[in-house]
């Protein structure tokens, strides 16, 4: 790598300031008479969106393999598999003269309507972070860097440039900024691009805070902050706040916005050189990889359908599936079959290299049966009854039906959020109206996120979730109908069975230019069970053409200190017929917690795959986070003493095994009395339970005393005044008997609280 520091010290400042600016829509400046290269970037995150002509945003973009989006590859749970897929996306990258991958998206589905659902993995952070640092690490083990998206809290469309989300310090630890956490510090990407929001205040582009405190001093990110397209509002203070580059460009206004700023002494020049020196960094990392070898387009067509069958998620199945051999007539219904919705709309569009046409492909698979197909539903929102009827009809002369039905461009992209969670009008009448046709009716789903389907669900035979499924998803579609690939996915995200069941309901999307995150930390599964609301297709769910069967559950250690973590263990059977996958999911349940924690959170996973009669021993760590929780009166990550339920399931709302640990916390902190301090917050603070007794026992007495030892009074006193009496601050219990007492109330309470600070340590 060239010296920086001396490149840094020849810049002139005009060469500083254009560096943190864009030359072009995907170009850095480069600096020729320092060597200092341009460097290239390219939409993601499933393909490689490289543009042919890089000065303009508009250009036709080269092909490149378009893979299933974050909402399928989620589904697979399967951290190896993404690794693989992130090494393909870089080898294209190579060949395109692509440095950087804009991607992934890690931002958490707050509510199913957001129009960008399909580019983000899960609604748990957990999950979320595991895959975004797998794909990372495979994109940037070839050369190639990625920029983790969009950072933080736009979990929305609606108004996205300029909405100002409100989320307090502790859900945003522990739902919206924990996936990126884990992202950061496990991938280790080498850019981070800043959401176009404000957070509580200040835009994301200018977020100090989020920029610099969080991401690069607390969770040590060396990398450079990119905006998203248009992000900046203020270059000078975006600078300040930890944003180093800006782009697109170029922006001679913002240039020389940066030049006056460090002219006139607003701009600290060592803030930019700061900035400087993080973008000449990726800039050189990326100009040691070679570029333009060619890509084997076949291979990774083929590595798309595998990745796409395995995010596929079986949620109904009467026995019909897989489809036997022996069918002669099949009824292929709807316009995706032979026109593939495979990818959102927006900025992550890919040019494929070639597309698996559905009904082509079952073609091939069912050479001996004849296909009969109806378009069933038209590309616009037009209702159209002719082709309802025909689709029935073509039903009814069929063994089965396949109803493939993709949400349309119109209801699913980004840019925009969703009006509601349903099918188009036309689309459920259609479903319904073949269903009553052919009793064998099997539904197939092309979306981006969550559908409801009450309406049709109890009528068909079988449902496959496909969602945008890539260029290969309809080849991939073919092999799990016909039992080529047992299906193996499990859903990231809950399936509600109404809008107006989901957790930011009341709250999306906001109103003055604020959104408010009321529902704080319960945000999916964590809000369904805390509420015991009743779902259509819980998260983790997911059907198989086989069974499992769980057994021998093991915990490393009953009693455990926070720093050993636990290993938690348990066999797993293919009890079934057929080969196949199992997702074995580890839940943690806090029995009993200062600061209200959901009934359960997902704190590790594996996949296994296993033949008919087979058993493997699955072994699944948990760490000192798995069972700490963010405490915004110390600001930072604690674990308290106590028991700890480890739940091992196939889904969320399906534990196999259960098991009660006691875990002893490591941490001394600080204690949090304060001179307005409950006497219930006194006793419940170990050391000021200690200094509090004393007095605690004098005002005991003293009211024994006032009550003359009638048992009936102390009886109504602890029946109905105990409760208001503990939750009273001290001080003001004092203030009552100020007459009696030997000092001031606030002498005395200023007194204990020298004490409790005496015994830390």
């Amino acid at each position: 790598m060239s010296d920086i520091e001396s490149i840094i010290q020849q810049m002139t400042l005009e060469e500083k300031a254009a560096l943190c600016t864009g030359a072009g829509p995907w170009t850095t400046t480069p600096i020729l008479r320092l060597g200092v290269p341009e460097l290239v970037v390219s939409d993601g995150p499933h393909g490689v969106r490289h543009p042919q002509d890089v000065s303009k945003i508009g250009s036709p973009s080269h092909p490149a393999t378009c893979f299933p989006t974050a909402s399928s590859l989620a589904c697979t749970w399967d951290v190896d598999l993404l690794r693989e897929m992130g090494k393909a996306l870089a080898v294209e990258a190579r060949a395109l003269g692509v440095g950087v991958l804009l991607g992934p998206g890690n931002n958490i589905k707050r509510t199913p309507l957001c129009g960008r659902n399909f580019e983000y993995f899960s609604e748990d952070p957990y999950l979320a972070g595991e895959l975004a640092a797998s794909l990372i690490e495979g994109i940037q083990s070839q050369g190639v860097g990625t920029s983790l998206k969009h950072f933080a809290a736009n979990n929305q469309e609606y108004q996205r440039f300029s909405i100002n989300a409100e989320v307090d310090e502790r859900t945003l630890r522990e739902i919206y900024l924990a996936g990126f956490e884990k992202a950061v510090k496990k991938g280790q990407p080498w850019t981070v691009m800043c959401a176009y929001n404000r957070l509580n205040g200040p835009y994301c582009s200018e977020h100090h805070r989020l920029l610099v405190e969080i991401l690069k001093e607390e969770w040590g990110f060396e990398g450079l902050v990119v905006s998203d397209w248009g992000a900046v509002h203020d270059r000078v203070a975006a600078l300040k706040g930890g944003l180093d580059l800006e782009m697109p460009g170029p922006k001679a206004s913002r240039v020389q916005a940066v030049i006056k700023a460090v002219q006139d002494g607003t701009l600290d020049e060592a803030v930019l050189d700061e900035s400087v020196r993080r973008i000449l960094k990726v800039v050189f990392k990326a100009a040691e990889t070679p570029k333009g070898a060619a890509f084997d387009p076949q291979a990774h067509h083929a590595l798309a359908r595998k990745v796409a069958a395995e995010g596929m998620v079986l949620l109904k199945n009467n026995g019909i599936l897989p489809l036997q051999s022996t069918l002669t007539r099949i009824a292929v219904i709807g316009r995706a079959a032979a026109e593939p919705h495979y990818q959102g709309g927006g900025s992550s569009h890919i040019n494929p290299t070639m597309v698996a046409m559905p009904l082509e492909e079952l073609k091939r698979q069912a050479a001996n049966a004849e296909l009969l197909y109806a378009e069933g539903y038209p590309a616009d929102d037009q209702f159209r009854q002719d082709l309802i009827v025909q689709a029935a009809s073509v039903a009814r002369q069929a063994d089965v039906a396949l109803l493939y039905i993709a949400l349309p461009s119109y209801k699913d992209s980004e840019g925009y959020d969703r009006a509601d969670l349903d099918l188009t009008v036309q689309q459920v009448a259609l479903i319904k109206a073949v269903a009553d046709a052919q009793p064998n009716t099997v539904v197939i789903l092309n979306n981006g996120s969550a559908v409801v389907m009450g309406d049709w669900l109890p009528q068909v035979a079988a449902v496959l979730e496909a969602w945008t499924m890539g260029q290969a998803g309809g080849g991939a579609i073919a092999d799990v109908l016909f039992g080529k690939v047992n299906p193996g996915g499990k859903l990231a995200e809950t399936f509600p069975l109404s809008l107006v069941d989901t957790p930011a309901y009341l709250n999306y999307p906001g109103e003055n230019g604020t959104v408010r995150y009321g529902e704080g930390l319960f945000i999916g599964y964590r809000y369904y069970e805390a509420k015991q609301v009743p779902v259509q297709f819980p998260f983790g769910y997911g059907g198989s053409y086989t069974t499992f069967a769980y057994s021998h559950p093991t915990i490393s250690a009953a009693s455990f200190k926070d720093t050993d973590g636990l290993t938690v263990a348990v066999d797993v059977t293919n009890t079934g017929p057929v080969a196949g996958k199992e997702v074995v999911q580890v839940y943690v349940h806090d029995c009993k917690s200062a600061l209200v924690r959901p009934p359960k959170e997902l704190k590790g996973f594996a996949k296994v795959e296993l033949q008919p009669g087979e058993t493997q021993t699955v072994t699944i760590p948990l760490d000192f986070r798995a069972f700490a929780y963010y405490h915004p009166g110390y600001r930072q990550w604690i674990t308290e003493d106590g028991d700890f339920d480890i739940l091992i399931g196939a889904s969320s709302a399906d534990i196999r095994c259960q098991q009660t640990v006691t875990l002893h916390s490591t941490l001394s902190l600080p204690s949090l009395l304060t001179p307005e301090s409950t006497i219930r917050e006194w006793l419940d603070d170990p050391r000021g339970k200690v200094v509090f007794a004393p007095m605690l026992q004098q005002m005991m007495a003293g009211m024994n005393q006032f009550m003359g030892g009638d048992s009936d009074a102390h009886e109504m006193i602890g029946m109905d005044m105990m409760g208001m009496v503990l939750d009273m601050p001290l001080m003001a219990i004092l203030h009552f008997q100020d007459a009696a007492l030997p000092a001031s109330p606030e002498d005395l309470v200023n007194g204990l609280l020298y004490q409790v600070h005496q015994l830390e340590p």
